[in-house]
């Protein structure tokens, strides 16, 4: 089954988002980009708005089927987080307002499933999601690359469920893998 992911990096200023196809094992970008409110005279609940309208149609006009966010990171800036708050949750409201499934994560977690190393920086995520799509991503373009290795960390999932998730013990995994046990 095919599934058409909306990845988000989320942002009151800069909101990174991707439109992916996904169909085991083929993955195709069918739009990336930024919206990029930081230099407008905007007030905050003016651009929560845009973003709110925005992502809505994207839902609407790629019949989205999944939506994939990057869950906020925990700063010392109160403001700040308070601020991505709103603008994760006008994108979720989106994603309800559509009865899309959303699916939240953590930035490490992003950029361990793209790179293999959860501590990648933007450019090296970047890079390799340009081995991915054989397409030239610029370094003004991270937002937007944010967003795209949200929504191929979400393929991901849906290629291998089980990816990540730890076994607490042999039992668990001699549940979730019959087929590697050996008989004598």
């Amino acid at each position: 089954m095919k599934s058409i992911i909306l990845g988000i990096d989320p942002g009151l200023s800069f909101t990174g988002y991707a439109i992916i196809a996904y169909e085991k094992p083929k993955i195709e970008l069918l739009t990336i980009g930024t919206m990029e409110l930081g230099k407008t005279d905007k007030e905050t609940h003016e651009k929560l708005s845009i973003i709110y309208q925005r992502i809505y149609q994207f839902i609407k006009e790629y019949q989205i089927n999944a939506f994939a966010i990057e869950s906020p990171f925990y700063g010392k800036n109160i403001q700040i987080a308070i601020k991505m708050g709103r603008t994760q949750g006008v994108c979720m409201a989106a994603a309800i307002a559509h009865q899309v499934p959303i699916y939240d994560y953590a930035p490490r977690k992003v950029k361990q499933s793209i790179t293999g190393k959860g501590n990648a920086s933007k450019e090296m995520v970047a890079g390799m999601l340009q081995n991915i799509f054989k397409t030239p991503f610029d370094n003004h373009f991270l937002d937007a690359t944010d967003a795209l290795s949200v929504a191929v960390c979400h393929a991901f999932q849906i290629a291998n469920p089980i990816m990540g998730k730890s076994k607490s013990s042999w039992k668990n995994f001699i549940e979730q893998n019959p087929d590697r046990i050996k008989k004598n």
